[in-house]
C-alpha cells in the first residue's frame, strides 16, 4: 500500500534569499558542488529544503566523470543542463545523452538505480539537480526528458514540470509547477502566485532585480504570501521558478 509523504518543510518569513555563496560547497576530484540545502556532507538544520523542495544542487562535472549505478526511492528527482552532456543510464532500460537546455525528470518511486557520466573528454558538464518529495510513497518508478525551445521560454516563463503534464511539460508526482525563463537587460517578468501558495525562485545565469534585491547566478529565494512575482533583468540571464503547494 502506497504511503502518504511527510509534510513539506515551511517558511515562516514571507521573503528569504539564500545567497550563492553562502550554500554549502565541495570540491571533488571529479566535480565542484554547491547545495542550497543540507546535503551529503553539508548539513545546516535551518537549510534542510523549502515546502516539497529538499535538495538544490548546482554542480560542475569534469570531463570524463560523474557518478556511477547509485539508488533512489521516494523522490522526484529533476536535472536541467546549462552546458555540456550528461550520460544517462538507469534500471528501467533508459540510456541517453542529455544535451545543454535539456531537462529530465525520474520519479524514483519504489526504487531506481541509474549512472550519470560526463561523456566529454575534456569539456565540464554544469547542471542543476534538484530533488522535490512526492505527493505519497511507493510510487512506480519513471522516467522523461525533453527540450524546451529558446523561443517559448524568452521574455515569459515556459512551464516545463507539472503534476498534470500541462502544456506539453514533464510530469511530476507532486502539487509543483516548474518554470523556465530567460531575460534580457529590463526586460520584466511576472508570476501571479495563488492564494495558500508558495514559490522559490533560483536565478541560474545573470543578473535580476527582485524590488530592492538583486539577485545574482546561483542565488535562491523563498516566497511565502505574495500574489506577484516581479523580476527585471539586469543582463542577460535565465531564471527557474517553481510554484509550489
Amino acid at each position: 500500500a502506497t504511503k502518504a509523504i511527510d509534510r513539506p518543510n515551511r517558511s515562516k518569513q514571507k521573503v528569504q534569499i539564500r545567497r550563492a555563496d553562502n550554500r554549502g560547497h565541495a570540491m571533488h576530484w571529479r566535480l565542484d558542488t554547491w547545495h542550497t540545502f543540507s546535503f551529503s556532507d553539508y548539513f545546516d538544520p535551518a537549510q534542510m529544503g523549502f515546502r516539497s523542495l529538499r535538495v538544490m544542487n548546482e554542480d560542475w562535472i569534469k570531463g570524463g566523470q560523474g557518478f556511477g549505478k547509485h539508488p533512489h526511492r521516494d523522490m522526484e528527482i529533476v536535472t536541467y543542463i546549462l552546458e555540456g552532456e550528461l550520460e544517462h543510464r538507469d534500471s528501467l532500460g533508459n540510456g541517453s545523452v542529455l544535451r545543454s537546455g535539456e531537462f529530465q525528470r525520474m520519479t524514483a518511486g519504489t526504487g531506481i538505480t541509474h549512472s550519470e557520466f560526463n561523456p566529454s573528454p575534456a569539456a565540464t558538464t554544469h547542471l542543476y539537480q534538484i530533488w522535490l518529495m512526492p505527493r505519497q510513497k511507493g510510487l512506480t518508478p519513471s522516467y522523461d526528458q525533453r527540450v524546451f525551445a529558446a523561443e517559448e521560454k524568452r521574455g515569459r516563463f515556459r512551464l516545463v514540470a507539472s503534476p498534470d503534464g500541462a502544456g506539453d511539460s514533464l510530469t511530476i508526482q507532486q502539487d509543483a509547477r516548474i518554470y523556465l525563463a530567460d531575460f534580457a537587460p529590463g526586460a520584466e517578468l511576472r508570476h501571479e502566485v495563488a492564494p495558500g501558495r508558495h514559490a522559490w525562485v533560483q536565478v541560474l545565469r545573470g543578473s535580476a532585480r527582485l524590488g530592492k534585491e538583486t539577485l545574482q547566478a546561483g542565488d535562491g529565494v523563498a516566497i511565502s504570501e505574495e500574489t506577484t512575482i516581479a523580476l527585471q533583468g539586469e543582463d542577460e540571464g535565465e531564471v527557474m521558478l517553481f510554484d509550489l503547494a
